[in-house]
């Protein structure tokens, strides 16, 4: 893999507040990426859910919320593409996802960056490079219907 990280970027048209209620508001986040979170986003603390996304209803979310900086960065921590059951993922190393908003003439640049892929063990890195650089696409599809 020549890449340790997914980059996605959209103009959304809504402005700034509207996209970082979208992103940060935890009721709002699990609409648009289809995740029943169990209580708010705060920086430092461990995130816990479960997926709402068909045929994944079975996985739990957790992630690390790492920084929200109103308006301007929302990032966590979080084991990318974490499939099977009977799989420890506790040990591995976490991707780090990266949300930047910056206001444009007609709304919001929405800037995602999912890095850290290279610390995957190789053998599940490709497929969870893979399954997350699709996945994202379709979040960014998401969030853009959302918040329109």
């Amino acid at each position: 893999m020549a890449d340790d990280r997914i980059e996605k970027r959209i103009e959304l048209k809504a402005p700034v507040s509207r996209v970082w209620r979208a992103l940060t508001d935890y009721r709002e986040f699990g609409e648009w990426f289809r995740v029943k979170l169990d209580g708010p986003f705060v920086p430092g603390q461990v995130s816990h859910g479960h997926i709402t996304y068909p045929g994944y209803e079975h996985l739990q979310w957790e992630a690390v919320v790492q920084k929200m900086e109103p308006e301007r960065i929302f990032s966590f921590t979080w084991h990318p593409y974490a499939v099977d059951a009977k799989v420890d993922y506790s040990k591995e190393a976490p991707t780090t996802v990266e949300f930047r908003l910056e206001k444009t003439a007609s709304g919001t640049l929405l800037l995602l960056t999912e890095s850290g892929f290279d610390k995957i063990p190789s053998d599940r890195r490709f497929e969870a490079f893979r399954m997350n650089e699709g996945g994202w696409s379709e979040q960014m599809k998401n969030i853009e219907k959302h918040v329109a």
